[in-house]
């Protein structure tokens, strides 16, 4: 499938627009995001793989959507590549008026285009702010470890190493399903899940630390 078929077939599945009008709309959205019309007669292997993440991206805002779920977008790229995407998305959202939700490991990259970031372990949040609330009053034991394996230019940072393997998420552990590699652990972390609870400032946190 070429790249102008792939990007405008939402458009042909949603039924929008005849053959001259989805032709058109694929070569606006192939300019938008930094192509040129004529790539739309190529097929992926011909392009790199920074030029593929814009044909992703472009074939995503072919339907005008509201919310974009990007998974890992960019981490396959190399880091000035990364630059471009997330500065290409960055420009996107303010011009359509999207919604990211914005899937990743690389905490970097969250604290430079979340408002709101959720951390995750085994499927379950564990603490949900906005991204300064995160970052700067960080109260989950999972999520100190996570920002402690940051590097950071001239500056010294403990390192927390978490103890032991990721627990299968098919069959968690009991109670705090971080529990068996938390460097805060309680008795009651074994035994009881904790809830998500506000503690503050829309902060919510599931641990019984708090």
């Amino acid at each position: 499938m070429t790249v102008g078929r792939s990007i405008g077939e939402a458009l042909l599945i949603h039924g929008m627009g005849d053959e001259k009008e989805r032709e058109q709309r694929v070569a606006e959205m192939l300019e938008r995001v930094g192509l040129e019309r004529q790539h739309a007669l190529r097929y992926p292997h011909e392009f790199s793989s920074g030029q593929r993440q814009r044909i992703g991206i472009a074939r995503a805002l072919t339907v005008n959507p509201n919310l974009i779920i990007a998974d890992e977008p960019v981490s396959a790229l190399d880091v000035s590549i990364q630059a471009q995407i997330l500065n290409l998305m960055l420009d996107l959202r303010e011009e359509f008026g999207l919604a990211y939700l914005f899937i990743a490991h690389d905490l970097s990259v969250i604290r430079q285009v979340s408002h709101q970031v959720a951390v995750m372990y085994l499927g379950k949040i564990v603490e949900l702010a906005e991204k300064g609330e995160i970052f700067e009053n960080t109260l989950h034991p999972y999520t100190e470890a996570l920002l402690s394996a940051i590097p950071h230019i001239g500056q010294k940072r403990k390192r927390i190493l978490l103890q032991g393997s990721v627990p299968s998420p098919l069959n968690p552990p009991a109670g705090c399903r971080f529990h068996t590699r938390c460097h805060r652990v309680l008795p009651i972390c074994s035994q009881e899940e904790p809830p998500l609870k506000d503690v503050g400032n829309d902060h919510l946190v599931a641990c019984h630390l708090y």
